[in-house]
């Protein structure tokens, strides 16, 4: 499990999932806990139909989840977890190989949320190990705001809402 950081650069673990099976999204945030520690935030089921990408791997009636983890990280640590959750994905796949969760980990800070891929792209940063990052989420005037490369499900108003409320907990948390 990864110790809370008592650094002043600690940032809130986010994570995200989503597959057809609401029983193996719970099993995912089962073995995120032993790795990460206890949730503090888990947001209650959403529907996953902003594209159908994954349609053919993981099915139809995708529902999505986010955990925040009480244990603060250093930021540094993000493409490690990535690397954990590929390989927690992999366990979890089906007997074809075929992903049944998809687990995207990411960080929030007071000004930013940043998700973790493996998709380079122009506006993401190389970390290591074959893992980039972007800044998915800024916050601005009192919200997290979408950028011109945002996944369309989280310029969603409920995500929005979400991420919200999990900064307002890291504030209080890190006060």
């Amino acid at each position: 499990m990864i110790e809370s950081s008592t650094c002043s650069n600690g940032v809130k673990l986010v994570i995200g999932l989503f597959g057809g099976a609401l029983p193996l999204i719970e099993k995912a945030k089962g073995n995120l806990e032993r790795k990460f520690g206890k949730v503090d935030y888990e947001s209650s089921s959403l529907s996953f139909t902003k594209t159908d990408y994954y349609q053919t791997e993981m099915g139809k009636n995708l529902k999505r989840k986010f955990y925040a983890f009480k244990n603060l990280v250093p930021p540094e640590l993000l493409p490690d977890i990535k690397v954990f959750t590929n390989h927690l994905e992999k366990k979890l796949a089906g007997r074809a190989g075929n992903r049944r969760v998809n687990i995207d980990p990411g960080y929030l800070s007071l000004a930013k949320f940043v998700l973790a891929t493996t998709k380079d792209y122009s506006h993401r940063l190389y970390l290591k190990q074959g893992i980039y990052a972007e800044v998915t989420l800024s916050f601005k005037d009192g919200s997290f705001r979408a950028r011109e490369w945002t996944y369309p499900d989280y310029c969603q108003k409920e995500y929005i809402e979400i991420f919200n409320q999990i900064r307002k907990m890291y504030k209080e948390q890190i006060s």
